[in-house]
C-alpha cells in the first residue's frame, strides 16, 4: 500500500480563541460601563441621601425619641420599673428618695429644664411643679427616710397618683406622645389612648384647614392654568414669548418679595382698591389683605407656574389633527374636547395639580404674612414648635402628620394614572 492512499485520523475540532475573548471582552465593556453609570450617578445618590433620606430619618427619630425624663430622673425611672397606679398606691418610699436624689443631683443644670419641659406636655403646670422641688431642694435636701414626707410638704401634688403615673409614662425610650398629641388624642394613666381634651383639640382642625386652603388654591390654578397653557400652545411666536414671561416672572423674585408687594397692592390705601373706587364700582375700600381672600389671591398668583407649565408640555405632545379628525367625524368641538383632548392632557394636568398641592400645603411664609390667624396652615405651628418653644418632637411628628397626607395624595393619583403618566414618562 502506498503512502499516498494512507488517509490521517481526524484531528479534534476546537472553539475558535476569538469568541471566548469576544464574550471576555463584552463582560469587561458592561462592568466598566456599570461602574461608569455608578460613578455619575453616585452625586445624585449622595445628594439624596444627606438632603433628603437623613433628614426624613431624623424626623420620624424626633417623633418618637424621648431622652428627657430618663437623663434628668434615672434612678427613678429604674424604682418605677415595676410599680402600677392600677392598684391605687403611691410609690414606694425608694421612690420618693430616688426623685429628691435624681432633682438635687440635676438643680441648676439643662437637663432639669428640659424634663420640666417634658412633663408640662403630659399635664398642664408641671413644669411649676418641677421647678418648685428643685428649687427647695438647692436649700435643703432631705435625707432618703424622710423624702416622701418632704415632697409632699414641699408640694401636695406629689401625693397624687396621676403625677406619679405620667413620670412612669414619659419614662420609655421611645413614645408615642407627640404623634398622638398630632391628631388630637392622649395616652390616659391606664395606657388606653382616648381623645385629648376639648381645649386642646386643635391639630385635626388645622390639618383640615390646610387640606382644604390648598385643595381650593390648586383647583383655582387647574381652572385658570388650563386655559392659559392651551392660548400659550396655540399663540403665535411673539404672543407666546409675552405669555411665558408673564408665566415665569414670579419665579424672578424672592417668595418675600412678592408677598410684601402683594399687601402693598391689596392693602385699603393700595392699587386695587385705589382703582375700584375710582371706577366707582365700591362706595368703601374693600378688606382684600389678612384674610382667606388675600390668601388665596396672593397663593394663586405665586403658584400658578407650577400649574401652567406641566399641563403646557402636555398639551404641545398632543398631535393637533386628532382634534381636526373628530370635527371631521361630525363631532361638535366640545365634544371633540372632552372625548379627545382633555384625555390626552390629564397626566400634564393631574402632574400640575399634584406639584401644586404639594408646595401650597407646606407653605408657612406666605399665610403668616397675608393671612390672619384663622388661615394659619400647619407649616406655621411645625416653624413655631421648632423655633419658639424648641420642642422638636412636636414640630416632627406635625411634619410627618402633613407627610402622610401628600404622600395619600401622590398614592391615589400615581394609582389612577400610573406613575410614568404621571412624571411625563413615555
Amino acid at each position: 500500500m502506498s503512502a499516498s492512499n494512507v488517509t490521517q485520523a481526524p484531528t479534534a475540532i476546537t472553539r475558535p480563541p476569538s469568541a471566548t475573548l469576544l464574550k471576555n471582552a463584552t463582560h469587561q465593556a458592561d462592568s466598566r460601563q456599570r461602574r461608569v453609570s455608578l460613578f455619575l450617578i453616585a452625586p445624585l445618590l449622595l445628594y439624596g441621601t444627606v438632603f433628603f433620606l437623613l433628614p426624613l430619618a431624623m424626623m420620624v427619630f424626633r417623633a418618637i425619641d424621648n431622652p428627657e425624663v430618663r437623663d434628668a430622673l434615672p434612678r427613678t425611672v429604674t424604682t418605677l420599673q415595676d410599680w402600677s397606679s392600677e392598684g391605687g398606691l403611691l410609690p414606694s418610699d425608694e421612690a420618693y428618695a430616688a426623685l429628691s436624689a435624681d432633682l438635687a443631683e440635676g438643680q441648676g443644670t439643662r437637663v432639669v429644664g428640659e424634663l420640666a419641659r417634658r412633663m408640662n406636655y403630659e399635664i398642664g403646670g408641671y413644669r411649676t411643679l418641677v421647678m418648685k422641688t428643685s428649687r427647695a431642694l438647692s436649700e435643703q435636701a432631705p435625707p432618703a427616710a424622710t423624702a416622701k414626707a418632704w415632697l409632699i410638704d414641699t408640694d401636695e401634688r406629689w401625693g397624687e397618683l396621676t403625677y406619679w403615673s405620667a413620670i412612669k409614662r414619659a419614662s420609655t425610650p421611645l413614645t408615642s406622645h407627640y404623634l398622638l398629641a398630632a391628631l388630637d388624642l392622649r395616652q390616659d394613666d391606664s395606657g388606653d389612648i382616648v381623645r385629648a381634651e376639648p381645649d386642646q383639640r386643635i391639630y385635626l382642625d388645622i390639618l383640615r384647614r390646610t387640606l382644604v386652603i390648598a385643595s381650593g388654591v390648586t383647583l383655582t390654578c387647574l381652572l385658570l392654568g388650563y386655559p392659559l397653557a392651551a392660548l400659550l400652545v396655540k399663540a403665535s411666536r411673539p404672543v407666546a414669548y409675552v405669555i411665558t414671561l408673564a408665566i415665569m416672572l414670579p419665579f424672578w423674585t424672592s417668595l418675600l418679595a412678592r408677598t410684601t408687594a402683594w399687601i402693598v397692592v391689596l392693602q385699603e390705601n393700595g392699587l386695587v382698591n385705589g382703582l375700584l373706587l375710582a371706577a366707582g364700582l365700591v362706595d368703601e375700600p374693600l378688606t382684600l389683605i389678612f384674610n382667606s381672600t388675600g390668601l388665596y389671591i396672593v397663593m394663586v398668583h405665586i403658584l400658578l407656574p407650577f400649574t401652567v407649565l406641566p399641563i403646557y408640555n402636555s398639551l404641545k405632545a398632543i398631535p393637533p389633527h386628532l382634534m381636526r379628525a373628530s370635527s371631521s367625524l361630525g363631532a361638535h368641538p366640545l365634544r371633540g374636547f372632552f372625548a379627545v383632548y382633555l384625555p390626552l392632557s390629564l397626566p400634564g394636568v393631574a402632574a400640575g395639580g399634584l406639584l401644586t398641592f404639594i408646595v401650597a400645603a407646606g407653605y408657612y411664609i406666605t399665610p403668616s404674612l397675608v393671612g390672619s390667624a384663622r388661615e394659619q396652615m400647619l407649616g406655621y405651628f411645625v416653624a413655631f414648635y421648632a423655633n419658639n418653644t424648641v420642642n422638636w418632637g412636636m414640630a416632627s411628628a406635625l411634619g410627618l402628620v402633613l407627610l402622610s397626607c401628600i404622600m395619600s395624595v401622590y398614592l391615589i393619583a400615581a394609582s389612577t394614572l400610573g406613575v410614568k403618566q404621571l412624571a411625563g414618562i413615555k
